[in-house]
């Protein structure tokens, strides 16, 4: 009879769970991780359980779902009054909001949608998020010599990679906001095709920026 050999001890076992499904980790990089935290002593344990704990803290903007850490509903950009609330970017990730705050050629606000289906789907989260905007736009932007009461942007940018399911949900996200604003535009290609915004250098977001249409 063959015994069994626990190679893994069960904890170890419930990190590379916990890690392996996280972008960029598979359980190859999980198991690393686990051994070199192990290695590195209790000490570098604790530091890192403290700083996933205080994850929890974080909350979602109230209207454009960027993560903060403000006792108010707002993040530090929506709450900022020298941001125009007219100009509105369309992202779908947070880290798309920092790559494209670097090159500081855009004072508006945004929009975090969530990673977008490929095959040109909208969630009913998304849905609800664009519907969040267009509640925005009617009651705050709008122009009270106009008598309607209906609002409009002054430019809506829909950011999202310059791939082919990128492309196909921008012409989806333009059309559920036709009527929004005065413009609806995207970014221009100064992003090779099938790049991604988040990985993308500072002057090439810049030019990108400057060339939206």
């Amino acid at each position: 009879m063959k015994l069994k050999v626990k190679l893994l001890p069960q904890s170890i076992k419930n990190f590379i769970d916990a890690f392996s499904g996280l972008p960029g980790i598979g359980p190859r990089q999980a198991t690393r991780l686990a051994f070199k935290l192990v290695a590195g002593g209790k000490n570098k344990i604790e530091e890192l359980s403290r700083a996933v704990s205080e994850l929890k803290n974080l909350k979602l903007c109230s209207q454009c779902f960027f993560i903060h850490s403000n006792f108010e509903s707002l993040c530090d950009i929506c709450k900022n009054p020298n941001r125009r609330k007219d100009i509105i970017m369309i992202v779908e990730k947070e880290t798309d909001v920092i790559s494209l705050e670097r090159p500081k050629k855009i004072n508006g606000r945004y929009l975090v949608l969530g990673e977008l289906d490929k095959a040109g789907i909208l969630e009913s989260g998304q849905k609800l998020r664009l519907n969040n905007l267009k509640t925005f736009i009617t009651k705050e932007l709008a122009d009270p010599s106009a008598g309607s009461g209906q609002g409009k942007a002054e430019e809506i940018i829909i950011a999202t990679n310059p791939t082919t399911y990128g492309d196909l949900n921008a012409s989806i996200i333009a059309k559920e906001l036709t009527g929004f604003a005065k413009k609806i535009t995207r970014l221009g290609r100064g992003i090779p095709t099938g790049g991604e915004i988040e990985f993308a250098d500072e002057d090439t977001l810049g030019a990108a920026l400057e060339r939206r249409n």
